[in-house]
């Protein structure tokens, strides 16, 4: 986590990189963002982040976002069922409104000329700066493993999939605010030492706040708590209604106090745009039947449109492939001309 100085700093970047987008001013900027395919993507993934991508690629930022495969084996021994979940992935984002035609979608492992900036990269950073980004420390902690050289590296790696396509402006939240600050400090050595070739990169700070799952913890299908994209209307209700709440009848909103009952509340309250305080009043003594009832019909109504665009995708696989292989070829020739800049400034070029 950023100290309280640097986060303010980093506030400030992001503010006024939001005023020049409001502003108009989109054609400067180049987006970068992704996820690993571990799983099937869930509320917390579209409103953290996924609703932020179409609203830039709407503005018209070029957009960029990668299926980060490489990643998935930083802290998994397996890459099991990761075929599927990267193509259920290209059918979420599609079904949000990630459009290939304005957004270049690729998978890691397809763009080797990226991958290949590791080597350059990784002479510019030291150990104890990997080893003090807290996301390694999370991972490797979580994970239960021994620190690998991917994970220590990890992100390097993640400055490469920024700075491949000269991404400029990265949607963040604060506890991932030290990933751009290494690839900053690389773009910025590499620039002093060999010439300049890499942009300036402003996390861009995302407002929302996080989603908790239905029992209060962090939203996570492992926990059994995430409300998939993919899931129906009928398993969404199944699940909200087996959600865990408490004894106690009145509704109130006590994210601490009652953990169950307030993620109800924070999911019907972003699903609808009310405030988890004036619906908490409403329901009242309606007790958790009536709050269950509420939250399921607020979610199913607002992820109906994005379920009928995903059934549609799901009856034209060959079509979601061809959007995966048209972004990984698109991505290749980015990739491979950045590679050719990066050589030429080393003087590698014989």
């Amino acid at each position: 986590m950023p100290n309280e100085g640097s986060y303010e700093a980093a506030l400030e970047r992001s503010n006024k990189v939001r005023a020049d987008l409001d502003a108009g001013n989109v054609g400067r900027y180049t987006m970068l963002t992704g996820d690993r395919p571990t799983g099937r993507l869930h509320l917390g993934h579209y409103f953290g982040t996924i609703r932020e991508r179409v609203r830039l690629q709407d503005l018209g930022v070029r957009t960029n976002v990668i299926i980060a495969d490489y990643q998935v084996i930083t802290d998994r021994d397996t890459t099991e069922h990761i075929a599927d979940n990267v193509c259920n992935m290209v059918m979420d984002y599609l079904a949000c409104g990630i459009d290939p035609a304005r957004t270049m979608i690729f998978a890691h492992s397809a763009v080797p000329a990226a991958n290949q900036l590791m080597l350059p990269f990784l002479s510019l950073v030291t150990k104890a700066e990997m080893e003090r980004n807290p996301t390694v420390k999370a991972e490797q902690e979580a994970s239960g493993h021994a620190l690998t050289g991917l994970l220590l590296t990890y992100p390097v790696h993640q400055a490469c999939d920024i700075l491949f396509c000269k991404g400029n402006i990265v949607p963040v939240g604060r506890d991932q605010l030290p990933h751009i600050e290494i690839t900053s400090k690389i773009a910025q050595r590499f620039n002093r030492r060999y010439g300049r070739v890499f942009p300036e990169v402003t996390g861009l700070l995302t407002s929302t706040p996080l989603l908790p799952g239905l029992d209060g913890r962090k939203m996570s299908k492992s926990y059994g708590n995430a409300i998939s994209i993919s899931m129906t209307a009928e398993e969404t209700s199944k699940l909200i209604r087996k959600s865990k709440t408490d004894s106690e009848r009145n509704i109130t909103f006590d994210p601490e106090g009652r953990p169950g009952v307030s993620a109800l509340l924070t999911t019907a309250g972003i699903c609808s745009g009310r405030d988890p305080h004036e619906i908490a009043e409403e329901i009242g003594m309606g007790g958790a039947g009536e709050l269950k009832r509420y939250t399921t019909q607020v979610v199913n109504d607002y992820l109906a449109p994005i379920r009928e665009r995903r059934r549609r995708f799901e009856e034209d696989l060959d079509y979601v492939r061809d959007v995966l292989h048209d972004g990984n070829r698109r991505a290749n020739g980015i990739a491979e001309a950045t590679l050719e800049e990066v050589r030429e400034a080393m003087g590698m070029i014989y």
